[in-house]
């Protein structure tokens, strides 16, 4: 009996798990990082290139032959087309200013239509351009066909949507016509979305 109690009891050594100082070496488990999380990089501007389209608010101001001067508030839409080559952006836009300004009793202007052209050059979210193109002018006395020149700004809010200011100058001559000539300044503060 005493010899089945001491095969038993090396046999239960045998299956005792080991501990420190055992032969075996312990098994490391890797733990795998978590995935870095994504960080929204802040917006810096200065991709110019694609379609957009807005509103425009400001004053037109209107000195025609003799007395028949006026100025009064427009409102426009535009769209047109940017293409960013790295520092130079050239671009082509339409807009239409509608407006209702009294030409001291002679004539009213209805509206001024435009197709642009823009060249300007790009500071990352701000872009400084000058434009010109012809205007068409609509009056209570008939339309002309004439010429405009004018520098603008825009800034990119963010990659959609962009905020800026015009100053142009047109030049028409015979209205409808009529022989009455006109020499008008628009200012624009405009906003756009881009596509």
């Amino acid at each position: 009996m005493k010899h089945v109690l001491s095969v038993l009891a090396l046999a239960g050594l045998a299956y005792t798990p080991a501990y420190a100082g055992s032969i075996a070496e312990p098994v490391v488990e890797t733990i795998a990082p978590p995935p870095a999380a994504s960080v929204p990089q802040p917006y810096t501007g200065g991709e110019w290139t694609g379609f957009y389209g807005g509103l425009q608010l400001g004053n037109l101001d209107v000195d025609g032959t003799g007395t028949a001067d006026g100025d009064d508030v427009s409102v426009g839409v535009h769209a047109g087309y940017d293409y960013d080559f790295g520092r130079f952006v050239l671009g082509g836009e339409v807009d239409y200013d509608f407006a209702d300004v009294d030409l001291a009793g002679a004539a009213t202007v209805d509206s001024v239509a435009r197709l642009k052209l823009r060249a300007g050059y790009d500071l990352g979210r701000t872009l400084l351009y000058a434009t010109a193109g012809v205007a068409q002018v609509d009056t209570s006395i008939g339309s002309e066909t004439g010429e405009f020149g004018g520098l603008g700004v825009a800034y990119q809010i963010n990659d959609r949507f962009v905020v800026g200011g015009e100053v142009l100058t047109h030049s028409f001559d015979d209205i409808g016509g009529s022989g009455v000539e006109a020499d008008a300044t628009s200012i624009n503060i405009r906003s756009s979305f881009r596509f």
